[in-house]
């Protein structure tokens, strides 16, 4: 039960962190939107971001967190604060070390990479050379935010979660800041975007360093690379960064395909895939690093019950977010683009286009949610083979399945791809999990699934009604669009919390009697 408490505990509090960035976020691409459109400038620094983004998730988020969270979790808990602070530093100075290599790596190796991911950007003249240049000026990123990863999963393990998570609304504040004040002094305009990119990842490593010395954690360069943790690290990393490599090469080879596509396209899936990824960040990636930690410590102690326990309770809720989710964006796909996006360079046709590939992305939504939770089951329990092997599998799916419908739906055949084959990766890394385990107690979660479906339903056809009738093809008319919009989010909303309470939902009632325990006491608390 405390561990449940405490998973919901972190998951909450990220959660609300990560949309506050994400709103910011969603203000960014507005303006991003405005002021490039989905055109050259728009296409290139898209294409130029998704090295550094990868290498961000390659070295930081995915294989160093998965490595580096459970072997600090045991030497915290085990070994006592003072040797979890000696790790801590001998890791962050081996990173410092070899994200200095890469970030030089990159900024040597930028042209011949740029043509590797960008191809088909060559036909156009000056588009490959503008990538380039964009990305080089974003190449430092990945040092700052590598560093962050690592100085997140320390505070993450102390049961601090906040800052961390609200990190990235300094870089979209960054990017909105350099786009709107910087365009004009360039004769490229979109460079003011690069150069936001590199002052919020600085920001968002330096905003850490009160938080982390709050805690007692000094940096002090350590070259004793030998220490057993940190030899446990690197080698739980290393099949770690295959996997995450895997993932990432599946997003730049969607990337490479749609750079022979119509000029736009690549702009069109980054403005789909962002929106995607507004409820996957706000509760997926979150409730997938609250779990982690929680998982670890269970592994550490033998508690496979409880183990498998956290596990269920994760699954159910990611369905009760991510089926309503799903239908959500692709209900609201046109009326979120026409109302947030459509002015200045954005036509109503790049609102469709993109609408399209949200709509191609969003049943993923569940299963990409299943397999964020199901990866840390693996990393917890010191595994990271298993999901590197999948992602291969994975990656050689979309791919097959990209080059056949890219032939006949273009840039939302792409995405569809991409979904099709995150339902694969979910149900074989699923598959592979009950074979390491035993039987993983998913009638629990099937049972859980069925009555969310009901409510997620009725919402959907509440939604339908309310904006089938609204005008988004016409440009403006911002507040009726928001009233209808707020309508359907907020009553569709409304509709599916009330069908789970009568559903018997046990998370949805377990949440409502929270609430009711907090209203009551804030009650008693005026009186007295």
């Amino acid at each position: 039960m405390r561990e449940k408490t405490e998973i919901a505990r972190a998951t909450g509090i990220m959660g609300i962190a990560t949309a506050l960035s994400r709103v910011f976020g969603l203000v960014r691409d507005v303006v991003v939107a405005r002021l490039f459109g989905a055109g050259f400038g728009a296409d290139a620094f898209f294409m130029a971001f998704t090295i550094p983004n990868l290498l961000r998730r390659f070295f930081a988020e995915g294989s160093l967190t998965a490595a580096f969270v459970p072997t600090f979790s045991r030497v915290h808990h085990e070994q006592g604060a003072d040797e979890g602070r000696r790790v801590a530093n001998i890791c962050l100075t081996l990173l410092l070390l070899v994200m200095t290599g890469v970030t030089l790596c990159g900024l040597l190796a930028s042209p011949w990479i740029v043509r590797l991911i960008g191809y088909g950007f060559s036909e156009i003249p000056g588009k490959l050379e503008l990538t380039n240049f964009l990305n080089r000026l974003m190449f430092p990123y990945i040092f700052f935010v590598s560093l962050l990863a690592l100085i997140t999963g320390v505070l993450n393990v102390l049961g601090h979660y906040f800052w961390p998570a609200v990190s990235p609304v300094l870089l979209n504040l960054a990017m909105i800041a350099s786009a709107v004040l910087l365009a004009g002094s360039f004769d490229a305009p979109v460079t003011a975007l690069a150069i936001g990119v590199l002052v919020g990842g600085f920001l968002q490593l330096v905003i850490q360093f009160p938080v982390a010395r709050r805690y007692g954690l000094r940096f002090r360069p350590d070259f004793h690379f030998r220490h057993p943790a940190v030899r446990r690290v690197v080698r739980l990393m290393l099949p770690g960064l295959a996997g995450v490599a895997i993932y990432q090469i599946n997003i730049v080879v969607t990337r490479l395909l749609a750079s022979f596509l119509a000029e736009g396209s690549v702009s069109y899936l980054y403005f789909g895939q962002r929106l995607f990824e507004f409820p996957q960040g706000i509760f997926v990636v979150s409730l997938a690093q609250a779990v982690l930690p929680a998982m670890s410590r269970q592994v550490a102690i033998g508690d496979q019950s409880g183990f498998k326990e956290s596990l269920r309770y994760a699954l159910v809720l990611i369905c009760l977010v991510t089926l309503p989710a799903a239908a959500g964006l692709v209900l609201c796909s046109v009326p979120v683009y026409s109302l947030f996006f459509m002015r200045g360079a954005f036509s109503y046709n790049d609102v469709l286009q993109s609408a399209l590939v949200l709509a191609a992305y969003a049943p993923g939504l569940l299963f990409a949610g299943v397999s964020r939770v199901v990866v840390p089951s693996f990393y917890a329990m010191h595994d990271t083979r298993t999901p590197v092997w999948v992602s291969f599998y994975t990656l050689l799916v979309n791919a097959a399945l990209g080059l056949l419908l890219m032939r006949f739906y273009q840039h939302v055949g792409l995405a569809l791809a991409l979904t099709l084959s995150s339902v694969f990766n979910c149900f074989v890394l699923l598959f592979l999990l009950r074979r390491k385990l035993g039987p993983l107690g998913l009638k629990h979660v099937l049972r859980s699934m069925l009555r969310i479906v009901p409510g997620t339903l009725l919402m959907a056809v509440f939604a339908y009604a309310v904006l089938y009738n609204g005008q988004w093809q016409v440009p403006g008319s911002f507040w009726p669009k928001l009233l209808r919009l707020g309508t359907a989010v907020i009553g569709g909303s409304g509709i599916f919390y009330a069908v789970c309470l009568f559903m018997r939902v046990p998370e949805v009632s377990q949440l409502a009697g929270f609430i009711r325990r907090k209203t009551r006491w804030k009650r008693e608390v005026r009186k007295g």
